[in-house]
């Protein structure tokens, strides 16, 4: 059974809250930063085609999935520090991450043989991919144990999210208006033309930043529930007794538990459905706005409102919603309101840049609705397994967890490549579509997000079971038990 305490130390507050946040915003700088912009510099500065940059982050996000689980359960078997377990190791691994984020945008090998060009697209994605995991495990991992009580959880994931969201508004409004610029007939195109550098000096700018905003999570943030590695378990699953015998679990056994609760599994499928609209509509939103509606400035003000709503309506909106009816709920709503909103851009196929930025950020408030209460549901469903089975690993969950969202990014990712060569996008710094390119791009950023949105929805109704009062349950349980 695993060894859980609560140390005496600061009381949890509005600082541990604004530490946290600065963590996903340190993530984000790198994450939506690649997760946006990185297609673009590998089709239009690097001049590799769709389809091969889409297999790439189909097979590095299955490769980051399984890099995931391994990093999870790794941190969940190692020693507390006196400074704690998840921040330590976020922190050391910080530096890394950053430093290849900058490695990937490096615009000098465009004009190398296409083999060169490939191969170091590969290197440096797939390391920076492994390192990303090293550090967004345990910091995932550090929402459980910074404080005991869900309540607090829950304003961590709301804060988590701002960080996001605070992330998102910068990445997205500065660097359109930095990397695009107009030809003469008015196409956007990037700015420096085939073997621009410009991607490599705003990759150095979000690296530092990003190392900087860990900084500021590890100095502001504190561990106060401490757990112990559980190196003994009944061979039934259940708690041992003086009279059973125990064994050491191994990482097998540590993953299959995780993996064979139902609330897992629900919360697992709805992520990657979430994943791969998600993901799939940050790399296509580029092209849709710069292609279809010929505006970099459309598609940075796209940002500010997407963020803006994010901020002002979306989060607290949520973390009221999610008190009052608990997260799943909200979270059924996020997926009904995207579903619904992708459905109308679908039929309406409309040229107007304001209608679709209107009903796009709509359909945005449906996603960033669960992406709100996301981490909350998996502390819930730690909470859960604790309840049912006395043991708590919490860093194996979050991994278990990160392994279903890159399993969507990976799609998401090898969606919008295979899409981009299907549609005939032609690749190209300065390159200028057809109106059937574009119309293809059109239905491929409306449809699919609408298939796997509804899918989420699914998930959340039929599978996943956690309802407010089975959480609040095992949050009194569980106190019951600390207090013994």
């Amino acid at each position: 059974m695993s060894t859980t305490r609560v140390i005496n130390t600061r009381p949890f507050s509005i600082r541990d809250k604004i530490g946290y946040m600065f963590g996903d915003f340190g993530n984000d700088f790198t994450f939506i930063f690649a997760s946006a912009f990185l297609m673009i510099f590998y089709t239009k500065v690097m001049g590799i085609s769709g389809v091969i940059v889409g297999t790439l982050f189909l097979v590095a996000r299955i490769i980051d999935a399984v890099a995931d689980v391994t990093v999870g359960v790794l941190v969940d078997k190692a020693s507390t520090h006196e400074g704690g377990k998840y921040r330590v190791i976020m922190m050391r691994m910080a530096a890394p991450v950053a430093i290849f984020s900058f490695l990937m945008y490096q615009g000098f090998f465009a004009q190398s043989a296409m083999w060169i060009r490939i191969t170091y697209m590969t290197i440096t994605y797939l390391a920076w991919g492994i390192l990303y995991s090293c550090v967004y495990i345990p910091y995932g991992a550090m929402a459980a144990v910074i404080s005991p009580n869900p309540k607090d959880r829950t304003s961590l994931s709301t804060f988590r999210a701002i960080g996001a969201a605070f992330a998102g508004m910068i990445v997205g409004i500065v660097t359109p208006i930095i990397v695009y610029t107009k030809d003469a007939q008015g196409n956007q195109i990037i700015r420096g033309g085939e073997h621009s550098n410009i991607f490599m000096w705003v990759a150095l700018l979000y690296s530092i930043l990003a190392f900087c905003c860990y900084v500021l999570c590890y100095i502001n943030t504190v561990e106060r529930v401490r757990i112990e590695p559980d190196t003994h378990q009944h061979t039934d699953g259940n708690q041992p007794t003086d009279n059973q015998p125990t064994k050491h679990r191994t990482i097998w056994q540590m993953i299959i538990e995780a993996c064979s609760s139902r609330a897992m599994l629900g919360l697992m499928g709805s992520a990657v459905a979430l994943l791969v609209s998600y993901l799939f509509l940050q790399q296509m939103v580029m092209y849709i706005y710069t292609d279809y509606f010929r505006s970099a400035k459309m598609l940075s003000m796209n940002y500010a409102i997407e963020g803006t709503v994010m901020l002002c309506i979306t989060a607290p909106c949520a973390t009221f919603a999610a008190k009052r009816i608990g997260q799943r709920a909200v979270a059924i709503f996020g997926s009904a309101l995207g579903t619904i909103s992708m459905l109308v851009l679908f039929l309406l196929h409309t040229t107007n840049g304001w209608l679709f930025l209107t009903i796009y950020n709509i359909a945005g408030i449906g996603i960033s609705t669960f992406i709100f209460v996301a981490w909350a549901m998996v502390t819930d469903v730690i909470d859960d397994n604790e309840v049912r089975h006395g043991i708590r690993e919490d860093a194996t969950y979050n991994s278990v967890y990160s392994f279903a969202r890159k399993v969507g990014q990976a799609l998401g990712g090898w969606f919008a490549g295979l899409c981009l060569t299907l549609v005939g996008y032609q690749k190209g710094a300065q390159a200028v579509q057809s109106q059937a390119t574009l119309d293809g791009l059109y239905n491929a950023i409306t449809v699919l997000p609408m298939i796997f949105l509804a899918i989420m929805f699914v998930m959340l109704v039929f599978v996943y079971p956690l309802s407010k009062a089975r959480v609040e349950a095992n949050t009194a349980r569980l106190q019951q038990l600390r207090s013994m």
